[in-house]
């Protein structure tokens, strides 16, 4: 598959974390700090959900939605993702990047190792990994129900352990204002897109 990239990002921000524990509000948060002209969201699962809707002729915008059409999808959309990147690492990943110009990419949902290695062999000196964490308490709040086959599978559990991250945001009622977690974040990707 071809590549199609404008331009080298000057710094990439690789979120993981579980299913309701805040990964999209944050790096929403990250884009409405930063600007869309110096930032781009790049979600792995946008490519992965169009990709599955196209092959099994479902309706994207329900399985990009957050309702109960893509949970009845969801097991066999993680075993069919599982296959195809066993085929092709970087598949989604370069699905996601395609026309990315923006200097700051904020990639919003890597959940596996590979999607993390995969910016990190590209863009080594960019790459930096963020995890975001909320306690099983705050997701339950937030609508997440444990579900077998989709929590325990490598879809959430592949960036648990043996990962060190390079920053770690706690999204609790009780934690640092997300302000003052991401502040390190937003200030080195303003210092990257002045120097690029």
């Amino acid at each position: 598959m071809e590549e199609d990239r404008g331009s080298e990002p000057s710094l990439v921000l690789v979120f993981s974390g579980k299913r309701k524990s805040g990964k999209d509000f944050i790096t929403d948060l990250i884009l409405e700090r930063l600007g869309s002209e110096l930032c781009c969201v790049l979600r792995l699962s946008g490519p992965l959900k169009q990709q599955y809707a196209q092959e099994h002729g479902l309706d994207l915008d329900q399985l990009l939605g957050p309702g109960p059409y893509k949970e009845q999808y969801r097991a066999d959309m993680i075993h069919w993702g599982e296959m195809r990147r066993r085929q092709d690492p970087g598949f989604f990943c370069r699905l996601a990047t395609r026309g990315a110009r923006q200097p700051v990419w904020v990639v919003s949902d890597a959940r596996r190792l590979s999607d993390l290695q995969w910016f990190r062999d590209r863009f080594p000196r960019q790459t930096r990994s963020v995890r975001v964490q909320s306690s099983e308490e705050t997701r339950m709040e937030r609508g997440w129900i444990f579900t077998t086959g989709v929590d325990d599978a490598e879809s959430e559990c592949g960036l648990d352990s043996g990962i060190e991250f390079d920053w770690t945001i706690t999204n609790e009622a009780d934690a640092p204002s997300l302000d003052d977690q991401l502040r390190p974040a937003l200030e080195l990707a303003l210092e990257c897109s002045s120097n690029s």
